[in-house]
């Protein structure tokens, strides 16, 4: 059009170029705005609960029914707690043409988690204009505690492939047995195991036949105080307790105990008592699940008087909690040795991941010396810790918090093994 003021034969390109420009705008209009409301189907498939720490599969599946090739940009609202602000997936689609995709998703922290708007953007080729289609409006996902995890410690404990875990396997060496009935003797059977007076009574050699003893209790006593707000990776040791506690329950009913779940700060929060029916776990899971804290100062002496109360059998206590140094462990050590009396006392605290790096470090100034030093002072106070709790003859574990679920598991089958429990 410019030319034409110069040129007579462009300014008549220039009309014909604009019409045709128009007429395909309309012709892009009519493909696009199809009336039949199915022309374009996109649906998001995601699990009916999120699995906290670990990674969860999301599914999305789009549908052409256009009769033309499309191109699509697919815009997910994620929910805001993943701070995802760039999440886009953009294809071609052929006629009639069904094409699905996948996401992972990282959560960090339990609760409800909101999805917006599962948007779609369809252009044809010609790309003048585009339509949004919007899906999946407003969906709601709990994240429940590691069930994931849960489950992978659940079938390799089927299938006796711990190991592959990082499960060490420990051979039993006591004779914590229980007495199941009286047999004939077979070849193989150990002669420590005749029953004489049963021998002496049927004329034939006759032997007690044991089983491992099953239905100790297992309780995992989680502290939701203000040492275990300390986060590691974007989740909290609190997090990190939650979802070991959910598998070493799951272990324990497995391996024929009961398991039950305290959970305690300035008051009491959840007491569910140890059982190993089929509907233990699930119970266990929605009280986890829902446990909420102000990070308070914990109350031992809450803690003991209620275990005395309402754990009246001798029990294996696996207490999650933190001690930031020698002084807060002596505030509770006299809480520590009562519990012990009764029960068998396991007390599982973290590493502090960042001391140990520092540790690494090589000194090259008098800065570098200098906090090099106190980084070796709290990680000699960590094990400390250990040797002060084992000198009143109290279990610990002291652990990195992704270690967390692998050593509680090595704990409790050490601690079967020579029949303390």
């Amino acid at each position: 059009m410019i030319l034409g003021y110069f040129f007579d034969v462009f300014f008549a390109i220039g009309k014909i170029s604009i019409l045709i420009f128009f007429a395909l705008i309309f012709l892009d209009f009519l493909l696009i705005y199809n009336n039949s409301k199915k022309v374009l189907i996109a649906v998001r498939d995601t699990p009916k609960r999120l699995s906290n720490g670990d990674d969860n599969q999301i599914k999305l599946s789009v549908l052409s029914n256009f009769t033309i090739p499309i191109d699509i940009k697919v815009i997910d609202e994620i929910p805001h707690q993943f701070q995802v602000r760039d999440f886009e997936i953009i294809d071609k689609l052929k006629p009639k043409q069904e094409k699905n995709y996948q996401y992972n998703l990282h959560p960090v922290v339990r609760g409800e988690y909101s999805y917006g708007k599962l948007n779609v953007f369809v252009k044809t080729k010609l790309g003048f204009i585009s339509k949004r289609f919007i899906f999946s409006e407003n969906a709601q996902v709990p994240v429940y505690p590691s069930f994931i995890t849960m489950r992978k410690y659940e079938l390799l404990a089927i299938s006796n492939k711990l190991s592959e875990a990082g499960i060490k396997k420990i051979r039993r060496i006591s004779n914590n047995r229980e007495f199941e009935e009286i047999r004939e003797y077979v070849k193989g059977d150990d002669f420590k195991t005749i029953n004489w007076k049963a021998t002496a009574r049927r004329m034939r050699f006759m032997v007690n036949q044991y089983q491992d003893e099953k239905s100790q209790q297992v309780y995992s006593i989680i502290d939701m105080g203000r040492t275990m707000k300390m986060p590691f990776d974007g989740m909290s040791l609190l997090d990190y307790a939650i979802n070991a506690s959910l598998v070493i329950s799951k272990i324990a009913i497995l391996k024929k105990d009961k398991a039950g779940i305290l959970t305690f700060s300035k008051n009491i929060h959840n007491v569910v008592a140890a059982n190993r029916k089929s509907s233990q776990m699930e119970v266990i899971l929605q009280t986890l699940y829902k446990q909420e804290t102000n990070f308070l100062e914990a109350n031992y002496e809450l803690l003991y008087t209620t275990v005395r109360r309402k754990i009246t059998k001798r029990s294996l206590l696996l207490l999650y909690t933190n001690f930031e140094g020698m002084n807060s462990l002596q505030r509770q050590l006299e809480y520590f040795r009562l519990l012990s009396k009764n029960h068998l006392l396991v007390v599982v605290f973290f590493e502090n991941t960042e001391t140990k790096k520092l540790l690494l470090n090589k000194a090259n100034t008098i800065e570098d010396i200098y906090i090099k030093t106190i980084a070796e002072k709290f990680s000699y106070e960590k094990r400390q810790i250990a040797r002060e709790l084992k000198k009143y003859g109290i279990h610990s574990i002291l652990t990195e918090p992704q270690n967390l679920t692998v050593n509680t598991i090595n704990k409790y089958l050490q601690l079967k093994s020579v029949g303390l429990i």
